[in-house]
């Protein structure tokens, strides 16, 4: 498959984007896939990736220790973005990513993105924008998983 400029203005978190931008992303844009149960990266792990999710399920974990599993943070589906941690230092993961189900996606380097908007400005704003939206959901799908977990902590004495 050939990703094109439509290809990724057609992708949610890039609707709207200039057509010039599009050019410099479509670039450096690859297909990916990753088999059902397949880690796409692990907390602490440098972050230099960035995926538009184009079909299947992904799972967005906080590991936990061996002794309990790992909390679920939210599921990623086709239309959603995989990793923004490439865009802040110290670009390492927050969080592990597993695929649940076959995974299609659309894969940008993290660093080579960094360098775009250091040589782009404008695309640099862009990005930030739309990335900062993804961090401010994800801070929001965690509160939520907490406050859920908190739910059934006993009360204190």
């Amino acid at each position: 498959m050939q990703i094109t400029t439509g290809t990724l203005g057609a992708q949610p978190f890039l609707k709207g984007m200039s057509l010039k931008h599009l050019k410099l992303l479509v670039g450096d844009a690859m297909p990916v896939e990753f088999k059902a149960g397949e880690a796409i990266f692990d907390e602490g792990g440098p972050a230099n990736r960035f995926y538009l999710i184009r079909s299947g399920q992904v799972a967005l974990q906080s590991p936990n220790d061996a002794d309990h599993d790992a909390i679920p943070i939210e599921t990623i589906e086709a239309g959603g973005v995989l990793g923004w941690s490439w865009l802040f230092p110290p670009y390492c993961w927050h969080f592990d990513a597993r695929a649940i189900t076959p995974v299609k996606a659309i894969f940008f380097y993290g660093t080579r993105l960094r360098e775009q908007c250091d040589g782009d400005h404008e695309l640099g704003f862009e990005l930030m924008k739309r990335v900062s939206a993804v961090v401010v959901e994800r801070l929001q799908a965690t509160r939520c998983r907490l406050a859920e977990q908190a739910k059934q902590l006993p009360l204190p004495i």
